[in-house]
């Protein structure tokens, strides 16, 4: 089964075919009153889970922009409508995807796939066509360092997803009556690059509280087993123990760590919401924090969704089967909005005028604020951590942004 068959998805909200659409003009592709964004993302593989989480975050902020009248350039309203290819989180898959969006169906604005792996496979294809990106699900900091025009990201980087959770556990050293340097703190993180780029974070903090790892694995890719570095945890009994392979990985941890009966006083794990831990094993999954882009409980405003609650609200009754609303969802649905603002101040479908006013974004948005330094990477939004109590996630660290005091230790 070829490409343009297999993976060419016409999904809900305005979603366009490719093969419904005509070339459209050599600055832009917009037909008529509708300007078509593209996005290769993973709606199969190991990043399935999430890819379909970030399609239905952009889904609905293309809903609400097209509710709110649209895009408004040179007096004129545009909807918005997206082609979506599946990558089979393969970033092979995601670079042959992204040009054929560009080369074969004439698409001159790019929503980003979905993890870092696959962002780094597309960052070079947009660059070499000059074809500008808003991405919201590559956190890995390398991504900003190569010295990309084109690539606009509106999340906090990697390195910011684990390292509050030193912090905490210094703070909560001191409380105790020890030293920050006293605390023992064991590792286990998956071998690409959204988790080295996280473990590079905690090791900075480490050094800066004196503190040292007991356990530091680099564990596979396909991260189905933990029992080994989980057994080493058992016999060594740190302090905290810090976890990060994106779903899979949380859901691997979670169910073994409770067969194990694994009692580490801390636990902080990334991508805790999209892998649904809560929801397959229940209260042992008290006490785990969870770092997270975004919260419903933010202060956080804009136009288009209101608050940080109002969008939670809007999300949960517009898809079934959501408890809690994972923030690649939310920061999904931010790079729509992104893009609206770019197109409206902008004035132009060129897309060198496009990518200089996104360059000089600076917005509030329910999902925080979004403004970009030189390297693309959104400078104006904290990472928080939530902590599983009693089956919801409460915001508890940093303190300016808690809702709840932390529970320690984890029950």
């Amino acid at each position: 089964m070829s490409i343009s068959t297999k993976f060419l998805r016409a999904l809900t909200f305005g979603v366009a075919a490719a093969g419904l659409l005509a070339a459209g003009p050599a600055s832009a592709k917009v037909e008529g009153d509708t300007i078509i964004l593209g996005s290769a993302i993973s709606f199969t593989g190991k990043y399935s889970t999430n890819g379909i989480h970030a399609k239905n975050g952009y889904n609905l902020g293309v809903k609400r922009v097209n509710e709110m009248g649209g895009v408004m350039v040179g007096g004129k309203a545009y909807k918005l409508k997206i082609i979506y290819y599946d990558d089979e989180s393969t970033p092979l898959r995601t670079a042959q995807l992204a040009e054929r969006l560009i080369k074969q169906d004439g698409i001159k604005f790019l929503l980003g796939p979905y993890s870092s792996a696959t962002t780094k496979a597309m960052a070079p294809i947009t660059e070499k066509y000059k074809i500008p990106m808003v991405e919201a699900e590559g956190a890995s900091r390398s991504l900003f360092t190569q010295g990309y025009k084109y690539l606009f990201c509106v999340i906090s980087t990697s390195e910011q997803y684990l390292a509050s959770s030193i912090a905490l556990a210094a703070e909560i050293a001191k409380k105790n009556g020890k030293k920050p340097s006293s605390v023992r703190v064991a590792m286990a993180f998956e071998n690409d690059p959204f988790s080295l780029d996280v473990r590079a974070g905690v090791m900075d903090d480490l050094k800066k509280f004196g503190m040292k790892a007991v356990i530091d694995d680099k564990l596979p890719r396909d991260l189905s087993d933990m029992s080994a570095t989980l057994t080493k945890v058992k016999a060594l009994k740190p302090d905290l123990l810090l976890i990060s392979g994106h779903s899979k990985g949380a859901v691997t941890a979670a169910r073994q760590i409770k067969e194990m009966k694994i009692k580490t006083p801390m636990i902080a794990m990334t991508h805790c919401e999209s892998a649904k831990i809560i929801k397959k094993f229940g209260d042992s999954t008290n006490g785990y924090l969870c770092p997270t882009q975004w919260a419903e409980t933010l202060n956080y405003s804009g136009a288009a969704f209101g608050t940080a609650g109002d969008y939670d609200k809007l999300f949960k009754a517009t898809y079934d089967g959501y408890k809690n609303v994972p923030y690649q969802a939310a920061q999904a649905s931010a790079a729509v909005l992104v893009w609206k603002d770019a197109f409206e101040r902008a004035q132009s479908f060129d897309t060198e005028k496009l990518r200089d006013a996104l360059a000089a974004t600076n917005m509030k948005t329910f999902y925080g604020g979004i403004k970009f330094s030189k390297a693309g990477n959104n400078i104006a939004k904290p990472m928080v951590l939530r902590q599983i109590q009693n089956g919801k996630l409460n915001v508890v660290a940093p303190s300016k942004w808690a809702s709840h005091k932390v529970d320690w230790p984890r029950k």
